[in-house]
């Protein structure tokens, strides 16, 4: 494994930093653990993990926007105690005023440091050519394209001459051409003398623009988001994706994505608890087409070339490897997915038999699945107030996150058959055919 060798000005010191958001049972909801990082003059640092890892939540602490619960942000050796005066942000969403023009748009930071308006209309002018955006000063942003807005976005931020470039997945609302013209463009920028930033930390979930892009990977784990490892990138810009280092690379980093080893030990999936073990964020189709893929692969495939196949990110990957991997249909080893034997029986079954088996895996390795067939199982009528299992959930997730974890397993217990959900009635009932089942399994 290789690490963080920066020897430039430290910008930026993080030490300890946890982040905890108050649910709805007045329990304590994790966001991050211990972050311990230093941002140096002259890198980029990607930022990279899973969902629930947190990435974007520790943007905000290093912008200033949000504040940690605990452990201290320094910036320049002083601690952080309010929006960050040497950072600029880049959103994801663009988040341009629709009633102001590009110029009137870019000058709006400088507007709120009380600039004078002749200088903060050269400075903007200067930042609107820099990136690319002359002949468009009165332009409004409906009248741009995606990648033209975010380039308003760029300008927006390089015209307050940030020490620190924030970036929040900012290419990943666009098409792929796009997108990939944009990084170039940044890589570009970056290397010229009169660049007015010192370093650039994006948060993304795509792991091949992350090694284009950085000089250093900081992976996170998720729930909560802790660093695993730091990844130095030791070739020159501009990258190319098909040489033998690169691949390596990437191929690491899916490893440690995937790996147990780097993750904290979770219960067996017969112990595990609703929130100690989620279930994934993938439909029943998403994981039997991953499973059925990995099949037609001879039991194996790779996760990078998978990937690359499909044109998947790894929010829109991991999650059906996750629930192929609890489910029992597959397991992972150094990237590589392979398929277990019930796997293969699943994948090969006529589609009774293949929810039956689907049915079998969710009852006992799925947790939340599980305590729905216990919680049916022990009633007086074979329901139970979907309201009722929302309200555990929220012990454990926000709002949002326990609705989704609810979703989830509605989803997969109606294709096994286990269940049925009525929206009106907001009840869970046991599928008759289920009855014998539930009752073996309480």
């Amino acid at each position: 494994m290789t690490t963080s060798t920066s020897t430039g000005e430290v910008l930026l010191d993080i030490s300890g930093v946890s982040k905890y958001f108050t649910g709805a049972a007045g329990d304590e909801l994790r966001v991050l653990d211990g972050i311990d990082l230093r941002l140096y003059s002259g890198e980029i640092v990607a930022l990279l993990g899973r969902s629930g890892s947190g990435k974007s939540t520790l943007l905000r602490i290093i912008a200033g926007l949000i504040a940690p619960t605990s452990g201290r942000v320094r910036y320049r050796g002083r601690e952080l105690n309010g929006a960050n005066p040497g950072a600029a942000l880049v959103f994801q969403s663009f988040a341009l005023m629709p009633w102001l023009t590009v110029q009137d748009n870019v000058e709006l930071g400088l507007a709120a440091r009380d600039v004078a308006p002749a200088e903060r209309h050269r400075r903007a002018l200067a930042a609107i050519d820099m990136i690319g955006l002359d002949g468009f000063e009165t332009a409004y942003p409906k009248e741009l394209s995606g990648g033209m807005r975010q380039r308003v976005g760029f300008a927006r931020a390089l015209v307050l001459e940030p020490d620190l470039l924030l970036m929040d997945e900012p290419f990943s609302a666009l098409d792929v051409l796009t997108a990939e013209n944009l990084r170039t463009e940044l890589v570009n920028l970056w290397a010229t003398d009169d660049f007015p930033t010192k370093s650039v930390c994006i948060v993304t979930h795509n792991i091949e623009e992350a090694v284009l892009l950085a000089d250093r990977v900081v992976v996170l784990g998720a729930n909560p988001g802790r660093i695993i490892t730091e990844i130095s990138v030791p070739q020159p810009r501009p990258r190319d994706r098909r040489t033998a280092g690169f691949e390596t690379l990437v191929e690491e980093i899916y490893g440690l994505l995937t790996g147990r080893e780097t993750e904290p030990a979770v219960p067996a999936p017969d112990i595990a608890t609703p929130t100690a073990r989620p279930l994934p964020d993938a439909s029943v189709g998403g994981l039997a087409g991953l499973v059925e893929l990995v099949y037609a692969n001879s039991g194996r495939a790779d996760l990078p070339a998978v990937a690359d196949e499909l044109n998947f990110e790894i929010d829109d990957l991991l999650p059906l490897v996750d629930a192929a991997t609890m489910l029992g249909f597959s397991t992972v080893e150094s990237g590589d997915v392979l398929l277990t034997d019930i796997g293969s029986r699943f994948t090969t079954a006529d589609i009774q038999e293949s929810k039956r088996i689907f049915a079998d895996q969710a009852r006992h390795r799925a947790p939340l699945v599980r305590t729905i067939c216990k919680g049916l199982a022990g009633s007086r009528d074979g329901t139970l107030r979907a309201g009722f299992i929302l309200d555990l959930l929220r012990r454990g997730f926000g709002p949002e996150d326990a609705r989704r974890q609810l979703d989830i397993a509605i989803d997969w217990g109606r294709y096994a058959e286990l269940y049925n959900y009525d929206t009106d009635s907001d009840r869970i009932t046991a599928d008759p055919a289920a009855q014998i089942f539930t009752s073996r399994s309480a």
